[in-house]
């Protein structure tokens, strides 16, 4: 595989994990959820992550938000093998339909 082939890939690879946490931050100020808390319940060793600090500064207002549905936030974290936050994230669905 050519040098160039494998940045095009990286950096496709990048691009969409972005998209998959500005999805998780906008999820969870639709939700009035810290997305930083919940971040740090599924991953507490990790100290600080610019990529979440750089999606959460994308999200916009709840009331300007388009609705992200449960199962897309779960179907695409999944995508990312992010599962220890998939269960967080199922967690607080729970909490929300209980309440």
């Amino acid at each position: 595989m050519s040098k160039e082939m494998e940045e095009f890939i990286i950096q496709s690879y990048q691009k969409e994990e972005n998209m998959m946490i500005l999805v998780f931050a906008q999820w969870c100020v639709n939700h009035d959820l810290d997305p930083v808390d919940l971040y740090q319940k599924a991953y507490p060793d990790q100290v600080e992550n610019q990529a979440l600090s750089d999606g959460i500064a994308l999200t916009v207002p709840k009331e300007e938000a388009g609705d992200v549905p449960d199962d897309t936030l779960l179907g695409v974290l999944s995508l990312f093998g992010n599962e220890d936050l998939a269960f967080v994230v199922t967690q607080e669905i729970e909490k929300r339909k209980r309440s």
